[in-house]
């Protein structure tokens, strides 16, 4: 094994299990979010994610729609949990995002989802993506801690939707090797109106500063992929409803111009933007080009840049086909 992940180079053997039971206390006046609920989720008082204390997984499998370096040759194998602490109204996902009902018949049990963990591996993923995790953080943390002890030995990829706790991120600091959250917004006003979350771009630099913190500017590779490293992604909307270019000024002025980006040009209208004229469409090229240009100005090089087609790929399907959502090859 050429690489060992950050997980299985802790000095106490203990501390895995420390930080899962530490996080485990935060459920019952539930913070692993911005939005601070303080319900008791232990107690399966729901909160602003409609989740309780059991994780939902909606789909698990080997991907191959993720960056190039992330998915490789094998995939990465990502988990998708339910629910989610947004409600973007053009949320790509929202069969499992916002249909809440539904996804809490895919509650596992902590043990079960530690179980996915080592399937996953066990078909030669490249690593362990969790795909939006943020209102499931402690009980991913004791999933992994039990996953350790049956031999889990790969990296593993926290994605989430950027509304994430500092503090909850703190927990991670030495188990995930692999950052990849979207900075959606570089506009309160805009993530307020479209995704209903307060002070999204406040919360989410905070959350990307520590993410920072933790694992720098840098990748590293093991051949061609990707086992240690921050990517942030920015999906471009109509009208410069993203507000790209204050996102693209944070990335450069306060984190650094070295910081890898994965640009996507995939947004098609779903879910609920019938209601909202200003989303109803697919991206332009021009307004396209205006994005690649601010990545010149800031000085932006590194990273990955969606092809302008991309929207009409990416659609999935967890309605029909939560064992292959996207239609990876077998």
């Amino acid at each position: 094994m050429s690489f060992i992940p950050s997980y299985l180079k802790f000095a106490d053997a203990n501390e895995l299990k420390n930080r899962a039971n530490n996080a485990e206390h935060l459920l019952s006046s539930c913070c692993c979010c911005p939005r601070n609920c303080e319900n008791d989720r232990t107690s399966n008082k729901y909160g602003y994610c409609q989740s309780g204390c059991l994780p939902i997984v909606s789909s698990y499998t080997a991907h191959f729609g993720e960056e190039p370096v992330l998915s490789g040759k094998h995939g990465a194998g990502n988990i998708f949990f339910g629910n989610c602490n947004l409600r973007c109204i053009f949320c790509q996902n929202s069969e499992i995002s916002q249909n809440w009902n539904e996804e809490r018949k895919h509650e596992v049990s902590v043990e079960k989802l530690a179980e996915i963990m080592i399937e996953l591996q066990g078909k030669n993923c490249h690593n362990i993506g969790l795909v939006s995790p943020t209102h499931f953080a402690p009980q991913i943390l004791k999933a992994i801690s039990i996953a350790v002890s049956r031999g889990l030995y790969k990296p593993i990829i926290y994605n989430s939707n950027g509304y994430d706790s500092v503090k909850m991120l703190k927990l991670f600091d030495g188990v995930a090797d692999i950052y990849l959250p979207d900075l959606k917004y570089g506009s309160n006003k805009y993530a307020k109106l479209y995704s209903d979350a307060d002070e999204y771009f406040d919360y989410s630099k905070a959350a990307v500063k520590e993410m920072f913190r933790q694992i720098g500017a840098g990748l590293t590779y093991d051949g061609e992929v990707v086992i240690r490293g921050l990517i942030i992604r920015h999906l471009v909307l109509p009208n410069d409803l993203a507000e790209t270019e204050k996102v693209f000024e944070f990335i450069a002025s306060e984190l650094s111009p070295d910081v890898h980006i994965s640009l996507m040009s995939q947004y098609f209208p779903a879910h609920k933007v019938r209601k909202e004229i200003l989303l109803q469409r697919t991206v332009r090229y021009s307004e396209y080009e205006k994005v690649l240009s601010l990545l010149e100005k800031y000085d932006l090089k590194n990273g990955w840049i969606q092809e302008m087609d991309s929207f009409e790929t990416y659609k999935p399907d967890f309605k029909n086909n939560r064992e292959n959502p996207f239609l990876n090859p077998a």
